[in-house]
């Protein structure tokens, strides 16, 4: 069945912000007039050349970091609120798995932390539910250093989702894998996020990447770092492996490939 993001509702909307950092003559602004909207079950990416700002981005909307100027608000309430009610779940390049915990456990763990009144007999069966959506509940009593650097992000984000998050913030997760499971690794997210449904910010370095995964790219710049351009992507999911030939593919990767060129100019020049 074909899923598409719905439009009439925003999970992530975020308006004039800034952020700076030092004060006076010092002051660096490492962002500048962010205003971006995410459609409740979308799938954006964020893609740029290196020191846009990409990460300080996520990190705003996961609530990590405050805004110098404007506001983010997550599912009606303030990023650092919808932290820490568990609607954000957060998965990075290094899976930071704990060594010294086998893939379940390092799942009960987060999931111990997030809610401390949780009944043990819950965190289990959440935990067991997560790793069989991921499919690793076979691979439930290894240890990280025993997984593929795949499966060590599949167990990071099945722990990502165990809190139930409304939203996946995610930073350049398949950044340090070789190019088939990368592509692997795509196809899988975007299954988990077709069956959960989840609202998924994904930063990215890949052009091919981001066109396969998002409904929506925001191409960043530097000098200042900003969003340049909005570009939806008129590709129908579901998609697979045929999707990187056909010409809307083409044509999409093309344009981003034009305006991440454009993204390394100071504003006016480009």
């Amino acid at each position: 069945m074909m899923l598409m993001p719905p439009h009439d509702t925003q999970q992530i909307s975020v308006s004039g912000v800034a952020v700076d950092y030092g004060a006076g003559a010092a002051r660096n602004r490492v962002l500048h007039g962010i205003n971006l909207s995410v459609p409740k079950g979308g799938f954006i990416s964020l893609i740029g050349p290196s020191g846009c700002g990409k990460s300080t981005l996520l990190k705003l909307l996961a609530g990590l970091l405050a805004p110098s100027e404007g506001e983010v608000r997550i599912a009606g309430m303030s990023a650092p609120q919808a932290a820490r009610e568990g609607r954000i779940g957060l998965v990075f390049q290094d899976a930071t798995l704990m060594p010294w915990k086998t893939a379940i456990e390092n799942i009960r763990s987060l999931m111990r932390v997030a809610d401390r009144q949780r009944p043990a007999a819950e965190i289990s069966s959440r935990a067991d539910e997560m790793l069989r959506l991921v499919g690793l509940e076979d691979a439930r009593g290894r240890y990280p250093a025993q997984l593929s650097g795949g499966m060590r992000q599949r167990v990071a984000i099945a722990r990502a989702l165990a809190i139930d998050p409304e939203v996946l913030m995610m930073d350049e997760p398949f950044g340090a894998l070789d190019a088939i499971t990368r592509e692997e690794m795509s196809s899988f997210l975007l299954d988990i996020w077709q069956r959960t449904g989840k609202t998924i910010v994904f930063v990215t370095h890949s052009i091919e990447e981001a066109v396969f995964l998002s409904s929506e790219v925001h191409v960043m710049a530097r000098n200042p770092a900003r969003i340049m351009e909005s570009m939806p992507i008129q590709l129908s999911y579901p998609r697979n492996d045929d999707s990187f030939a056909t010409p809307d593919f083409a044509a999409a990767a093309a344009r981003l490939r034009r305006l991440l060129k454009d993204s390394h100019a100071p504003m006016g020049r480009a």
